[in-house]
């Protein structure tokens, strides 16, 4: 996962990777935003392509990693075993489902990362995050 804070990127550099993905990019910050305001983004180093990772914090908690890479957005969720319970009850897809069932469980909660590659598919992101953030 990350390592060290980084500076963030300019929006012309986001959409020189993106590409067609820009606006998956944008959408995904927008309601994520709308769901948990005030959200910040924490810029780190990362491996991928781009070289840089922005968490997306709510109250200095991790809400979502999310990587801008050519022509899709990759996002990363780690759910504790609560939420993780909530999602395999709600009408997330049954692809992501899975993907949570079969994640290791760690103290920290079970962790999934998947690409979104259009507008249709944030409504999942938007899931998952109202999910993490219901309260107990």
């Amino acid at each position: 996962m990350p390592t060290r804070a980084v500076k963030a990127p300019t929006h012309n550099e986001l959409k020189e990777i993106l590409g067609s993905a820009y606006p998956v990019w944008s959408g995904i910050i927008a309601d994520v935003e709308a769901t948990a305001h005030p959200v910040e983004q924490t810029w780190k180093t990362s491996k991928a392509e781009f070289g840089r990772i922005c968490l997306l914090q709510h109250h200095n908690r991790t809400l979502l990693y999310v990587t801008p890479e050519k022509e899709k957005v990759t996002v990363a969720i780690v759910l504790g075993e609560r939420a993780y319970g909530l999602a395999q009850e709600s009408s997330l897809p049954d692809r992501i489902k899975k993907m949570l069932s079969e994640a290791k469980p760690y103290a920290e909660g079970r962790g999934i990362r998947f690409p979104i590659f259009s507008s249709s598919e944030i409504s999942i992101v938007d899931e998952l995050v109202r999910i993490k953030l219901r309260p107990k």
